[in-house]
């Protein structure tokens, strides 16, 4: 496998807020185009525009109106539709994914045409906080459609969107992955717009030429002499010993996530500076997972006052989901924002 380049790879596509069902029009419309022009075949494509609408049928149904859906190309290529709403939640999800269930008086065939319908799909919910307490509660849906079905980035998740949305986007991830390991350099150009994407657009290669995450980083270095220079941090995960590795240098946030324990979240401080600068020597900070764990780093334009309580049970679902869903509440709209969200565990890959 190639180096994957966040800024080629991942991309939001489309957003659509969903206050009637007749919202659902438009995105139907671009998604279909869309899944049109990648390859996608008819048969997924008319699967995709049901699966719109029940997602939109949910927003306006249980959460009066009170949210939106998302059309994201990501690696593969693969689309993913991710609704998100600020109702009641749903009180049992299981049941709300099998056919029959409705508390609408519906004929309740929506979350089980979802599970039906896509390739993958995952959901998170929250039940509102008794007074004075107040967080975001509602609903997080992700419909996932594989354009090729031999391929797929495995047990990774990814957010990445510029300023505004305006067409350049300086945060940058880089992904190498195979069935030992995976290797990703996250960076954050300096700024926002054109000469902040040029400055990480080249750094995929040291990926390759660096042999650790201090390595990567100072191949990174010397890429980024000549340009305004970034923030970065470069990680490791060995799959067959749930291990990783990181090392970065300036204001990107990693988190590490025991699954096992998944109040127990600890959060990596990195050497001060800037890439292509001036910085301190980044050292290799090194964790062991007993069976399963996640890691998750993000750039400046994502908030970190967050844990393990603000989402409660959300550590267990999708990476992807779990990337959308931060990235969404947590995102500064100040700023580019990216995330990556990825979990390793004794079981994966390599035995």
């Amino acid at each position: 496998m190639s180096v994957i380049s966040s800024h080629d790879a991942t991309q939001l596509l489309h957003e659509t807020r969903v206050e009637r069902e007749s919202d659902a029009v438009g995105l139907r419309a671009r998604l279909l185009s869309v899944a049109e022009r990648i390859g996608f075949p008819e048969f997924q494509r008319h699967n995709m525009a049901l699966v719109a609408s029940e997602l939109a049928s949910n927003i306006v149904k249980h959460a009066e109106g009170r949210g939106f859906i998302q059309v994201w190309q990501q690696p593969g290529p693969t689309l993913d539709l991710f609704a998100l709403d600020h109702g009641p939640g749903i009180a049992n999800l299981d049941a709300a994914m099998a056919d029959g269930y409705s508390t609408a008086k519906t004929l309740g065939k929506g979350l089980g045409s979802v599970v039906r319908l896509s390739n993958h799909c995952d959901f998170f919910t929250r039940l509102p906080n008794p007074p004075p307490v107040r967080k975001w509660h509602g609903t997080a849906a992700l419909a996932r459609f594989y354009h090729r079905a031999d391929w797929r980035l495995d047990d990774v998740g990814i957010y990445s969107r510029s300023l505004a949305d305006e067409r350049y986007n300086g945060d940058r991830i880089f992904i190498f992955q195979d069935r030992v390991c995976m290797r990703w350099l996250h960076a954050d150009g300096l700024g926002s717009g054109q000469m902040a994407q040029e400055a990480t657009a080249p750094l995929g290669g040291a990926l390759l030429t660096g042999e650790s995450p201090v390595g990567v980083l100072k191949a990174a270095d010397d890429q980024l002499k000549k340009s305004r220079g970034a923030v970065a941090l470069a990680g490791e995960l060995r799959y067959g010993k749930s291990t990783v590795e990181i090392a970065g240098v300036g204001d990107l946030h990693a988190h590490l996530i025991d699954l096992d324990d998944p109040d127990n979240k600890e959060q990596l401080v990195f050497a001060p500076g800037t890439l292509g600068r001036e910085f301190k020597q980044p050292r290799e900070q090194r964790r062991w997972f007993i069976r399963r764990g996640m890691v998750i780093t993000a750039s400046d334009g994502v908030r970190r006052n967050w844990d393990a309580g603000t989402f409660p049970g959300l550590f267990y679902r999708d990476p992807q989901l779990i990337a959308y869903l931060l990235g969404n509440i947590m995102g500064r709209m100040s700023d580019d924002q990216s995330l990556l969200v990825a979990t390793v565990g004794a079981d994966q890959k390599e035995q």
